[in-house]
């Protein structure tokens, strides 16, 4: 106990100039001080507290809980920035839990309950009554809260209000996790708008058809739960397919479905999710011209696609540059909706299409046979026109890999990580154990858990998350193409024998 106090006191002294002073002039440091001066650095992120303990046991809960009290910040020592959306950006929002000001709540957890769906919320600002109508700033739906419940363990208290610094339940709200819920009076959300994509993705089949609605069931709550979850059909193969940003996280959602909706499903291959985008700028003008036997169709655009640099932080960006007349501005709404449309599936292998630009600078119409559906086809002929000589490419997810293993190891595990397209970008050595850090295709990290496994014997462990989307070297390139056109060749002829 000394040995670990000595170490704390340390600790401490490097962060704190008093403790410092006192711990090198050999004076007593009380308890009180200790915990003041972890207080201050928890709030300020200098200090993390450990605490060791077992839930199921019921030992060291009661330390936790205390700490809680001791060392984290209470509602009005944490800044706590709202977003409000004004025009295309982000406007930040501070919050002050104060119960008289406009009311502002974040829903953080969702549970399945007798009574149905029980959403906890944390309420950052103001005040939350039974009966309240309550504005979901994200959804842009209004609801009355019928029941509001205090949580205890697995005991529902019910109460009459709620105010700010506190966390309840409310029952017979629908609504999905990480949503901001306020009283109307001002619209903000307290996450960032932007959700990040998902990077992988992979059909899913219940094994007996008696199971499907609990299937369905399972699918819709969990894609409340989780916004980086999604569930979609193929509208080719009519197949569903879920989405996450990467195999752990949908292996944990393929478990849940198994184990607390009782429905055993059957699983296709993965599919990483390329993005497909150009390198080059490329002019495009391109004429409708289609004459039938009543009014025909006539639209005319110029312009010109161009890459975005990854540095703009832009996905796509439509811009219109027409001088005058040429195109009346109610087709140019048309224009972009065409734009829009060809994004959803680009022509290289069929992945949406990211960091692209269409600058529309010209064009022309006719007063009978111009139409918004002219204008839109004209759209998407010009853009696959364009795209095919603007040196199409795709873009793919590059994670950040981290693994932790026996120094021993370390070389072989380099090795396992090189195989696999990787960049080693640290390697951190602790004692008898080493962590090294890389970038890594996702494309290329299926079945890494067994490799690492055999490489490592078992001592190894794991972590990835998404970090960005980076070009495809060129000779990986031609092999996603080539294998994308056997794919579609193989169901033209699947549906031709049909």
């Amino acid at each position: 106990m000394e040995e670990k106090r000595i170490i704390l006191l340390e600790a401490l002294a490097e962060i704190d100039d008093e403790i410092a002073e006192k711990y090198l002039e050999g004076t007593e440091i009380t308890v009180d001080e200790i915990k003041a001066c972890i207080r201050k650095a928890v709030i300020s992120n200098k200090f993390i507290p450990v605490l060791m303990g077992s839930a199921v046991k019921n030992k060291g809960v009661q330390p936790l809980i205390d700490a809680v009290c001791d060392y984290l910040p209470d509602p009005t020592e944490k800044n706590r920035t709202a977003f409000q959306k004004v025009g295309e950006e982000e406007q930040q929002l501070s919050l002050i839990p104060d119960p008289k000001l406009p009311f502002v709540a974040y829903a953080f957890k969702l549970d399945e309950n007798k009574h149905g769906q029980l959403t906890w919320l944390r309420i950052y600002q103001g005040e939350l009554k039974k009966g309240q109508l309550v504005h979901n700033c994200n959804v842009d739906t209004k609801s009355k809260v019928p029941k509001l419940v205090r949580m205890n363990a697995g005991d529902l208290e019910e109460i009459e209000s709620i105010k700010a610094g506190d966390i309840c339940a409310m029952f017979g709200v629908e609504c999905a996790s990480g949503e901001t819920f306020t009283d109307g009076s001002i619209k903000c959300q307290l996450t960032s708008m932007h959700v990040p994509d998902a990077v992988i993705s992979l059909s899913v089949a219940t094994k007996s058809s008696q199971h499907s609605q609990q299937f369905m069931k399972a699918l819709k709550r969990f894609s409340r739960e989780d916004p980086t979850f999604r569930v979609m059909k193929d509208p080719e193969t009519q197949e569903t397919l879920i989405a996450g940003m990467g195999e752990l996280h949908l292996e944990i959602y393929v478990e849940r479905m198994r184990r607390e909706y009782d429905v055993a499903v059957v699983l296709g291959k993965p599919r990483v999710n390329f993005r497909e985008t150009i390198t080059k700028v490329v002019n495009f003008d391109y004429t409708l011209k289609k004459q039938t036997g009543g009014a025909g169709q006539f639209a005319k655009i110029v312009g010109r696609l161009e890459p975005i640099e990854p540095e703009e932080e832009l996905n796509k960006e439509f811009v219109n540059s027409v001088m005058g007349n040429s195109i009346p501005p109610n087709y140019i709404p048309a224009i972009e909706k065409g734009f829009d449309d060809m994004l959803a599936k680009g022509p290289v292998i069929g992945h949406p299409v990211d960091r692209v630009r269409m600058i529309v600078l010209d064009g022309a119409y006719h007063a009978v046979d111009s139409s918004e559906y002219s204008f839109r086809q004209a759209t998407h002929q010009a853009f696959t026109e364009a795209f095919q000589r603007a040196d199409a490419t795709l873009l793919e997810p590059i994670m950040a890999l981290e693994v932790v293993v026996p120094l021993e190891f370390q070389t072989s595990i380099i090795g396992t990580i090189n195989k696999r397209r990787g960049n080693i970008t640290n390697a951190i050595i602790d004692g008898s154990m080493v962590t090294i850090e890389a970038e890594v295709p996702l494309a290329l990290m299926f079945g890494y858990t067994t490799d690492l496994r055999s490489s490592s014997e078992g001592k190894g462990e794991f972590s990835m998350e998404y970090k960005e989307h980076k070009n495809v070297p060129r000779d990986r390139l031609q092999a996603l193409v080539d294998e994308a056109k056997k794919k579609t060749q193989a169901e033209a002829k699947r549906n031709s024998n049909i």
